[in-house]
């Protein structure tokens, strides 16, 4: 069996979802806040990195930045749900922007959706 990341284009998909997503991010008043580098590149980088291991690819993000630990990393920032239901705003609109096929997009969201709710660390907007 293929690997998602082979299997859905590799590198250059998950360049384009993350460049689309901060994009979306840049001009967002709720999350721009939480990114504590005026360039979003570093953060582009790091979920890019993220995304390609998790889906098969190359081991550089635990490489060089060990594992991943999602909520001890997004601790620091309150997340509540329109935080949440922000950055699955962003990162829907950068999926759709992919040429997958439907069971490769509706795996990648399935993902992506359970993520965004595991981050979940406030009840309070």
């Amino acid at each position: 069996m293929q690997e998602f990341f082979d299997r859905v284009g590799g590198t250059e998909v998950f360049h384009r979802l993350t460049t689309v997503f901060y994009e979306g991010v840049a001009a967002d008043p709720l999350l721009k806040p939480m990114y504590p580098e005026e360039d979003l590149e570093p953060a582009r980088v790091r979920l890019q990195m993220f995304l390609e291991q998790y889906w098969g690819g190359p081991t550089t993000y635990q490489e060089n930045r060990g594992h991943p630990r999602l909520r001890m990393r997004h601790a620091p920032f309150k997340i509540g749900p329109q935080a949440r239901d922000s950055w699955l705003k962003h990162m829907e609109q950068a999926v759709a922007t992919l040429e997958l096929s439907q069971l490769d997009r509706d795996e990648l969201w399935d993902y992506l959706e359970r993520a965004a709710h595991a981050m979940l660390n406030s009840f309070d907007d």
